[in-house]
């Protein structure tokens, strides 16, 4: 049984009743049978979708897996729970949001507030092997957050995509840009966030998309600890 928001658990019901995540569900079940630390703990993998139902969703932030290290990872992308350090990525978007916004970095990482106001913080991929990158690819989460974004993309209306890498972009490349808005840069990765992510001004483009829309707007700043 999974437990999830009701507005997105019956739509997306054909998907947990497939033959696919029913081989996802095996492979996982497998992992920690053979002794295999996950992140997210399990109560975790669908808290993206939890924190933000799917009539709240005005911002869709794609990233790829879960952080793999102790503690980081709890469901939501680039963010991570608080007492832990803000990742480098993370720590570049502070750097533009406060660019791009003025406002000034908080003390942690954790972005559920941002969540909590309609940010779908998604990855691709929603469980890992600690301290393997990538070792779920692979296994059904992506044809899973792919049949999400299609329900945001068929459902929702005057939704912002922000789209960071070439992976992100290619995951939403069927997103209808005649309904929503979407917006590309390189990642925020310090291997690449000086070719073009910097000074891309993505959370106030955001928001004028938004309030044109009559969808109000979303407060960038996190509180503090």
């Amino acid at each position: 049984m999974v437990s999830l928001n009701e507005s997105w658990l019956t739509p997306l019901q054909p998907q947990f009743d497939s033959s696919y995540m029913a081989n996802l569900k095996a492979f996982l079940l497998a992992e920690k049978n053979a002794g295999k630390v996950i992140y997210p703990k399990g109560a975790e993998w669908f808290a993206a979708l939890d924190a933000t139902p799917l009539e709240n969703v005005r911002v869709v932030i794609l990233g790829q897996d879960p952080y793999h290290g102790e503690g980081q990872a709890h469901g939501l992308c680039f963010s991570v729970q608080h007492g832990v350090r803000p990742p480098p990525s993370l720590l570049n978007i502070y750097k533009e949001i406060k660019t791009d916004l003025g406002l000034d970095p908080p003390n942690h990482g954790n972005l559920k507030t941002w969540a909590e106001q309609g940010v779908l913080l998604l990855n691709s991929v929603l469980t890992v092997e600690a301290g393997k990158a990538a070792s779920h690819q692979g296994k059904g989460w992506e044809r899973f957050t792919d049949a999400v974004i299609q329900l945001v993309n068929d459902q929702a209306h005057s939704v912002v995509f922000i789209l960071w890498g070439s992976y992100a972009q290619k995951k939403a490349a069927f997103v209808d840009q005649s309904k929503h808005l979407v917006l590309k840069s390189v990642h925020p990765s310090p291997l690449s966030a000086h070719n073009g992510f910097f000074g891309s001004k993505p959370f106030s483009r955001a928001n004028a998309f938004l309030k044109l829309k009559g969808r109000g707007q979303i407060d960038w700043s996190l509180p503090p600890t």
